[in-house]
């Protein structure tokens, strides 16, 4: 297969920029390398796209690794034909391959394969041909000690015509793609403890072309838990003509009138019926399953990646002192301060909450902190006894000489992070309540460098990830991350061996070894020097140096994305227009952008000896030396006062924050302890078919109170009803 080939097809590029990212990926270089440094090569690719070019890829090459396993061990068996070669070398998918190669694959004892052992396959054949011959004295012939009586021979023959027909892989073709516009998914509720939460699957029916993902999931879950009963339903009769017309020799198929069968007619008809209620039926069931639940899973996977990138992209909250309260109710809220830069300045524990309801303490003690340490902002886990933590801090704010406020933050992982090695290794003398405190803080300073920290699978931004298939969920999760790391940059020398592990070309084990030289050498003051750090090699170097920054080093280029081997264009682009690198450090470089257009880009790269897409994202970075990709978002939203679900009227309009994107709509932050739901019909004027064509995490937006349930601590947002 020519891989290039396929791929530029599949991907609308030039077949070139096809087979040159196949040699880069092969060479050992990352996503976000080639996305950010071999533009000219790839025609601009961004890094989601290089990421589904890489997955693909990794299919094809194991399809074609498969189907060398198929065609060697047909061939082994002798079994081999022009025509078998042919349509194993068309064939496109696994699945195809699996359908082409299942009459040959060595199988558990069947009944068929039993027929075949004692001899019947010839009286099988005899019987497709379906000429008219008495098929009950051609029997006889097949007498033997294991096969008795002519029923026994004619039964075997139709086991083994059963098979025959289950195996076939252009009918099954057929079937899978009739099952895919024609089948049901049905649900009945089975009674039991946890049966409730399924009840809008009672009696449940849906073609299985339509069903939505997240119902997929939900059903499957349902299933596990014991509480649904799942089918799928097909109408059989036709199932059954479509297999006739590939085996049965009557015109006009399957007839309750047998006047124009002869029997052997009878008996094929008798082994086709078998062969879909025994063998097909089952698993064109599984199939369908199976399908349906790995297209439910990447669409889930991929929510995951469209919401934790905005979550991981949020902008930080910079140059303030952070107080982190992780709210409780018996053990105490526990209380960490961190200055700027993210350091420990001081823990406590306190206990506004109930049992012990010492708020006068708890406040005296907080104001303690607030004055000594200059506390700009608090921030509250939204985890148990985050209400009532968030009602005593919006009452201590009212109280306090300086401007404070506070935010509630998503606590999701916290916990895992505090009990990991690494919050160990970072906070060793810390209990575990503490650490979560910090990190807590920290995730407002810094998103992106303290969630990196966190399994990414337990930050909370989609549905069903316990039912994922982890491997796979993991996999495209890690790719998030290191994109969004990659895209933003990492501060060589402030950075942790956690965040530095991320950066593209780097392991953890080489990430280490830069905090250590760091430590032990002091700060990085040049991308060179990181040549000096153990394992580094040249290829990691390569990989790694765009990518990192250093903050009043020797060169003002190592604080930007402008990659070490472009530094020498650099220098030609600046002398070409009599500036230098004092223009750069005092942003003289406005009219830089006008200068080049006015010359012609083309003609410019060309004197700088690079591509003209290197060039404009060279001219980008000089004009911004140490910009931040995530400061020209919008800021998070602080807050002084509180809003409880009591408070609440049908017909408010309230500022809010995406928390959540899922299949069926979007859950908003609307400042109560209980998110409210825009449903997917209340987001938009305009047809959508998914939330996230209009919505992301972290987005700021204006809701409608359309609905509330304080029983059931729900509240219906819509967007589409704000007026303008």
């Amino acid at each position: 297969m020519d891989f290039a080939q396929v791929l530029s097809t599949e991907f609308n590029m030039k077949q070139e920029h096809s087979s040159n990212i196949i040699k880069f990926l092969d060479e050992g270089c990352t996503v976000p390398f080639i996305a950010r440094y071999r533009k000219e090569w790839t025609g601009s690719c961004d890094d989601q796209i290089l990421r589904e070019f890489a997955d693909r890829l990794q299919y094809l090459r194991n399809l074609e690794k498969r189907k060398e396993e198929v065609i060697n061990s047909i061939t082994e068996q002798g079994k081999m034909t022009d025509e078998l070669m042919k349509a194993i070398e068309e064939a496109y998918t696994q699945t195809e391959v699996e359908d082409i190669y299942r009459p040959y694959k060595q199988k558990r004892k069947t009944r068929a394969s039993e027929a075949i052992r004692k001899g019947l396959q010839p009286l099988a054949e005899l019987i497709l041909e379906q000429k008219d011959v008495d098929v009950k004295a051609k029997a006889n012939e097949f007498i033997t000690e294991e096969v008795l009586t002519v029923e026994d021979a004619i039964n075997g023959a139709k086991d083994i015509i059963a098979e025959m027909v289950s195996d076939d892989a252009n009918l099954r073709k057929t079937l899978r793609e009739f099952y895919e516009r024609r089948a049901k998914i049905t649900c009945e509720l089975v009674e039991n403890e946890n049966s409730k939460t399924y009840e809008t699957y009672s009696a449940f029916s849906q073609e299985v072309g339509k069903i939505p993902s997240h119902r997929i999931l939900a059903i499957n879950r349902g299933e596990k838990e014991d509480c649904l009963k799942v089918k799928i339903l097909i109408e059989e009769e036709q199932v059954i003509q479509i297999i006739a017309k590939s085996y049965l020799k009557v015109k006009g198929g399957v007839s309750e009138d047998k006047a124009n069968y002869n029997e052997c007619n009878l008996y094929v008809e008798e082994a086709i019926i078998d062969g879909y209620d025994r063998l097909l039926a089952p698993s064109m069931e599984r199939e369908i399953r199976a399908s349906l639940t790995d297209k439910a899973n990447e669409q889930a996977i991929k929510m995951f990646d469209s919401n934790l990138r905005p979550l991981l992209l949020q902008p930080p909250l910079k140059n303030k002192v952070v107080l982190g309260l992780d709210p409780a109710y018996r053990t105490g809220c526990k209380i960490a301060v961190v200055d700027e830069t993210g350091k420990v300045l001081d823990t406590c524990v306190i206990y506004p909450t109930p049992p012990q309801n010492k708020t006068a303490e708890a406040m005296d003690k907080l104001t303690q902190f607030i004055d000594r340490y200059d506390v700009d902002v608090i921030s509250i886990g939204n985890g148990t006894a985050s209400k009532e933590s968030e009602i005593f801090v919006a009452e201590l704010i009212k109280h306090q000489k300086r401007k404070v406020s506070y935010i509630v933050v998503s606590e999701a992982g916290a916990s895992v992070y505090s009990a990991s090695k690494l919050g160990a290794e970072e906070f060793p003398d810390f209990d575990v309540a503490q650490r979560s405190a910090v990190s807590i803080a920290r995730r407002l300073q810094d998103p992106l460098a303290e969630l990196i920290k966190i399994d990414v699978k337990s930050i909370g931004v989609g549905q069903y990830q316990h039912d994922m298939p982890q491997a796979r969920l993991s996999e495209v999760l890690g790719w998030v991350v290191e994109d969004c790391v990659n895209s933003v940059g990492v501060d060589l020398n402030t950075a942790s061996y956690s965040l530095l592990s991320y950066v593209s070309g780097l392991n953890k084990a080489i990430a280490k070894n830069i905090v250590t030289y760091r430590t032990e050498n002091g700060a990085f003051t040049s991308r060179e020097q990181l040549l000096n750090v153990p394992k580094l090699g040249n290829k990691a170097y390569e990989q790694c140096a765009g990518f990192l920054r250093i903050v009043d080093g020797k060169n003002i280029l190592d604080n930007t994305a402008v990659h070490p081997e472009s530094y020498e264009a650099c220098k030609k682009l600046l002398e070409h227009y009599n500036l230098s690198y004092d223009d750069v450090k005092n942003n003289n470089l406005a009219n830089l952008e006008s200068l080049v257009e006015k010359e012609g880009a083309s003609k410019v790269a060309e004197i700088c000896g690079v591509g003209e897409p290197t060039l404009l994202d060279i001219i980008s970075e000089l004009q911004k030396p140490g910009r931040d990709i995530r400061d020209s978002l919008p800021p998070v939203e602080l807050r002084s006062d509180i809003l409880s679900m009591e408070d609440l009227q049908v017909g408010m309009i309230l500022n809010g924050v995406v928390r959540n994107v899922i299949d069926f709509g979007a859950f908003i932050d609307i400042g109560v302890h209980q998110d409210g739901l825009v449903h997917i019909s209340q987001i938009s004027k305009d047809y959508i078919k998914h939330p996230s064509e209009a919505l992301k995490v972290s987005d700021q937006v204006k809701v409608k109170v359309i609905g509330i349930d304080l029983d059931k601590q729900r509240i219906s947002l819509s967007i589409k009803d704000v007026e303008e």
